[in-house]
């Protein structure tokens, strides 16, 4: 009996001595859970034995648990390596369209071929899609899908309005009107030109011209005619279309002309009101020019697109976001435009619940997924896989997938990467005490044989 007891405590010395070897080897795995060797002692009586006399039988081994304490982050320089602070896994699939899940804590991803995102097995990394502003359209595990990374150009913006607050020069000779001729820079007192986008992304000049009324009587006010790409566009009024008989145009005597809109200024040199082509005050405050047409915009974009140029009227009094008419020299202090170029991808950023945006050279990003995190009722009940992955158990329960930052989810830490739990200190203290642990297990195996040699040898 007790060469068995003796037999079995070696057998668990050595089960205890195998888990503190692997917990060392895997000391540099990342996502690694540590295992603990759990024994129980080993106990049988019958209805007719004498139990307090009943000597134990040994001792088994009951289970090795994973113990899914929290490791902690190395931080890298690459925005895919992700680690979760708190409880849940990240959610794998073998193939596309494979609903074989795995969960893991190891955040080295990368991208494949397609642009997907894998791990170091080529498992697919599994998000929610998201809505345009980022919330998530699902977060069921049933409807997640793998993460991909999109290698498309970031969508342009078409110009719909500039913005523009400069000085006019109170000093200039006022100029005829009539006599503006944009190739001669003696007919306008100043401009200035902006780059402008179409549909498509391509980019015009907008210039503007500004003319000092001459106008016998008339002081203060300026004409302000526009072109696009060296072609001179019409103001349209108040109506929206380009008045048959404007009030206010320029260029009649050099074959240039175009309808304009009009700025007022007061004897201080505040900005104090605006007008049509028609000669009438502006409803929004705002000038607004004709549809562009085929003729500029001869690329196939929108041929409709107009522009609107806001100088920020505040007719009730003076603000530092209006033009202003001093005695200084032509300055334009503000000069922006709400259109966006064709861009390129430059980064992807991912946020601490998992939002995964991609950035492009115009300026722009667009969400693209979510990570998917998911937890269990009983984290040791999971199923055990190689490369630092688990699978569903009974014992484990269901999955359940959410966001990150929400309930008990972790959240995503990206560009880091969590270390194995393994304390090397404990563990070689451990592996002292299972060789101490054996080694007296082994001297009563060689006592019991030497009590059965002794025994055999009696005559």
């Amino acid at each position: 009996m007790s060469f068995n007891i003796a037999l079995s405590g070696v057998s668990a010395a050595q089960k205890d001595l195998d888990v503190t070897a692997n917990n060392i080897a895997n000391v540099n795995t990342v996502g690694f859970k540590e295992s603990r060797a759990e024994f129980g002692d080993v106990y049988a009586a019958s209805l007719l034995s004498g139990g307090k006399t009943k000597v134990g039988d040994g001792v088994l081994t009951q289970e090795v648990a994973q113990q899914f304490s929290q490791g902690s982050l190395q931080f890298t320089n690459t925005s895919l390596d992700l680690a979760i602070t708190g409880n849940g896994f990240f959610a794998t699939v073998p193939e596309i369209t494979s609903r074989d899940f795995s969960f893991t804590r190891a955040g080295q991803f990368k991208l494949d071929s397609d642009n997907f995102v894998v791990n170091s097995n080529g498992d697919n990394l599994l998000g929610f899609p998201v809505n345009s502003d980022g919330t998530s359209s699902s977060v069921a595990l049933s409807t997640t899908e793998p993460v991909r990374i999109p290698d498309s150009s970031g969508s342009p913006a078409q110009t719909t309005e500039v913005d523009i607050r400069m000085n006019l020069p109170a000093g200039d000779a006022a100029l005829d009107p009539q006599d503006f001729d944009p190739e001669d820079p003696l007919t306008y007192n100043a401009a200035t030109s902006v780059t402008v986008y179409d549909s498509l992304g391509d980019s015009h000049v907008m210039t503007y011209y500004f003319i000092k009324d001459a106008t016998p009587g008339v002081d203060n006010e300026w004409y302000v005619a526009t072109a696009v790409d060296d072609q001179l566009v019409d103001m349209v009024d108040e109506t929206g279309t380009v008045p048959g008989t404007p009030v206010n145009s320029v260029g009649g005597n050099t074959g240039n002309t175009v309808t304009a809109s009009k700025l007022i200024f007061s004897s201080g040199g505040d900005f104090v009101g605006m007008e049509t082509p028609s000669g009438n005050p502006t409803l929004d405050f705002k000038m607004q020019t004709e549809a562009l047409g085929a003729g500029i915009l001869a690329n196939g974009s929108d041929s409709s697109q107009q522009i609107s140029i806001d100088f920020n009227l505040d007719p009730t009094s003076a603000t530092p976001n209006e033009p202003s008419q001093f005695a200084s020299a032509f300055e334009v202090t503000s000069l922006e435009q709400d259109g966006l170029p064709v861009g390129r991808l430059t980064g992807i950023d991912i946020g601490p619940d998992g939002l995964v945006r991609a950035t492009f050279s115009n300026g722009t990003s667009e969400p693209i997924v979510r990570v998917a995190l998911v937890r269990f009722s009983n984290e040791q009940g999971l199923t055990q896989e190689s490369s630092t992955q688990w699978k569903e158990s009974i014992l484990s329960g269901e999955a359940l997938a959410g966001e990150a930052t929400t309930g008990t989810f972790g959240e995503i830490n990206s560009s880091a990467l969590e270390q194995a739990n393994v304390n090397l200190t404990t563990e070689l203290i451990d592996m002292i005490i299972a060789q101490r642990n054996f080694q007296a297990n082994s001297r009563a195996l060689e006592v019991n044989n030497s009590l059965n040699q002794t025994i055999l040898n009696i005559r």
